[in-house]
C-alpha cells in the first residue's frame, strides 16, 4: 500500500504544487515540474511493481485478501494513468469557436462590463472580461491575423 500511495503523491503533487490561483514558490515550482516529467515512467514502474506484488500475495490468499489487494492496484494504475494527465487543460477551457455580435446586440453584457479591446487590419473585437475569467484563453482571427487572447 505504501507503493501506491507513493504513486499517488506523485502523480497529484504537481498540480497540489503549482496552484494557478495561489503563491507559488520557485523551489515548489521545481519540484512540481520535476515530478511531472519523471512521474509518468515511475508511475508505471511502482504499478508495475504492486502489480507483481498484489499477484505474489493472492497465491494461496483467501478471498477477502485478495479483495483487499483490489486497492492498492486500483489506486496505483489510476495515478499511472492521471500522471500522464495535464489537470489545468481540464480546468481552463478554451474557447475555439466564438460567436460575435455588435455590443448593442448583445443582452448578456452590462454597461460597466470591463473588456479586453483589440484592433487589427481595420477590424476590431472586444473581450469581455467576465467571459475570459471562465475561458482563460480565446482563439480568434482579428483581420486576417489569427489570435490567442488571453489575460
Amino acid at each position: 500500500m505504501v507503493l501506491a500511495v507513493l504513486a499517488a503523491g506523485m502523480a497529484v503533487a504537481p498540480v497540489v504544487l503549482q496552484q494557478p490561483f495561489g503563491a507559488q514558490t520557485p523551489t515548489a515550482m521545481a519540484v512540481a515540474h520535476a515530478t511531472k516529467q519523471w512521474s509518468p515512467l515511475l508511475t508505471v514502474a511502482l504499478a508495475i511493481g504492486v502489480v507483481w506484488l498484489a499477484l505474489s500475495a493472492a497465491r494461496g490468499a483467501r478471498w477477502l485478501g485478495k479483495a483487499l489487494l483490489v486497492a492498492p492496484v486500483a489506486v496505483v494504475l489510476a495515478a499511472a494513468w492521471f500522471a500522464r494527465q495535464n489537470a489545468f487543460e481540464w480546468w481552463f477551457n478554451r474557447l475555439s469557436q466564438p460567436r460575435f455580435v455588435a455590443a448593442r446586440d448583445s443582452s448578456w453584457l452590462e454597461p460597466n462590463d470591463l473588456v479586453l479591446a483589440v484592433s487589427r487590419d481595420g477590424d476590431a473585437a472586444a473581450y469581455p472580461i467576465r467571459l475570459i475569467a471562465y475561458h482563460h484563453i480565446v482563439n480568434d482571427r482579428i483581420g486576417r491575423t489569427p489570435s490567442v487572447v488571453t489575460y
